[in-house]
């Protein structure tokens, strides 16, 4: 991994000062260092990538200093329509460094739903006419980001560079957990299935918490027809889970969100308060970190989510929640309820260290759900 200081110093040198993005684990170094060294002047966490494509736009305009965006490579599809529609040399012709990690670097084995993204991350730089380089050794990282400067400067336009797996990260995350008394995400997951058991269908968003409602699901003897497990397409879980409750009214539909996940789509929350699906629960677990890629602050709790829900239309409860029992009994009430629901439960940090891997088949998992929709 290359050495964070130094880099910094080296932006710094080239007039590089201002960094807003979505944070990965490939570039988890890199996000933890602008955490803790870059006050909110010059460092904004976005919602999503499309978001801090607009951030960076603006502060170009408003300063004539170039901006970095970083992002994984999953989010250049929020990223596309303003890169094309507003950064693009065709449009207003806005240059800035885009820093994209590259999760299913066909070069190194990664979970299915990186796959394809990452075999035409190269592909779609070339389609938006946005030069690029890899970031593949420590040794010309300092090199590699001076070009991008110049090159975003002369061209007037972005340039992104692609960050393989430990060049902006330590080749094994490790991450500490502050101590807490709030419950942790599995005992909340759990705590809701002992109120409805098999009789609803369960989704995960993407990260831990699908491993751990597959987890529980499976010690309670609950098959793999009730869950969807989100793995990928980030901030999406409760659409789905809209398309299913609409589709099968008579099925009640419990969807765990994440807090930085719900804030990347959050009009999600509006359209289900617009079609109004009383069979839908939607449940936030917000420990108010973007855990899963290194544990970098979001917003989740620093905003009020449970005012934001009843405004779309959610009924809610008068606070967040914190314990098991009042979980238990806010879903209960909810379910109850002639509109959707909607929980945001403060969890603390972290995930048991003997917490399985996931390991299913997507396609047949899919096809169980389906069937047990069907029913």
């Amino acid at each position: 991994m290359v050495n964070q200081k130094q880099l910094f110093k080296s932006l710094e040198e080239q007039g590089i000062d201002f960094f807003t993005g979505v944070p990965d684990s490939l570039l988890n170094d890199f996000c933890l260092y602008l955490c803790n060294h870059y006050g909110n002047e010059r460092h904004v966490m976005a919602a999503n990538e499309g978001n801090a494509i607009a951030i960076a736009a603006g502060h170009y305009m408003a300063t004539g200093n170039i901006p970095v965006v970083y992002m994984q490579n999953s989010g250049i599809g929020n990223a596309t329509n303003p890169l094309l529609s507003l950064a693009h040399e065709s449009v207003y012709g806005i240059p800035m460094i885009l820093v994209i990690g590259w999760r299913g670097d066909p070069d190194i084995k990664d979970h299915a739903q990186h796959k394809k993204q990452g075999e035409l991350t190269p592909v779609l730089m070339r389609d938006m006419d946005i030069p690029f380089e890899e970031l593949d050794d420590d040794d010309t990282v300092m090199a590699k980001f001076a070009w991008a400067y110049q090159t975003a400067k002369d061209i007037s336009s972005p340039v992104a560079l692609i960050a393989k797996k430990g060049i902006l990260t330590q080749k094994e995350k490790h991450q500490d957990y502050p101590e807490s008394t709030l419950m942790n995400r599995e005992e909340a997951i759990a705590a809701v299935i002992d109120v409805f058991g098999s009789n609803a269908v369960y989704l995960a968003t993407t990260g831990r918490a699908t491993r751990e409602l597959h987890e529980q699901l499976k010690l309670k003897g609950i098959s793999d027809g009730h869950e969807f497990l989100n793995v990928g397409s980030m901030g999406h879980v409760s659409s789905v889970a809209l398309g299913m409750a609409i589709a099968c009214p008579e099925k009640k539909i419990i969807v765990f969100d994440g807090d930085a996940a719900a804030v990347m789509h959050m009009g999600s929350l509006a359209t289900i308060g617009r079609y109004q699906p009383k069979n839908l629960i939607h449940i936030v677990l917000n420990n108010g970190v973007n855990e899963s890629v290194g544990g970098q602050p979001s917003a989740g709790q620093v905003i009020d989510l449970t005012t934001i829900a009843k405004s779309c239309g959610y009924m809610t409860s008068s606070i967040h929640v914190e314990k098991s029992t009042d979980l238990k009994t806010i879903v209960e009430i909810l379910t109850e309820a002639d509109k959707p629901g909607f929980i945001d439960v403060h969890v603390r940090q972290g995930i048991r260290k003997d917490m399985p891997k996931l390991d299913i088949d997507h396609h047949k998992q899919k096809i169980q759900l389906m069937e047990e929709l069907k029913k």
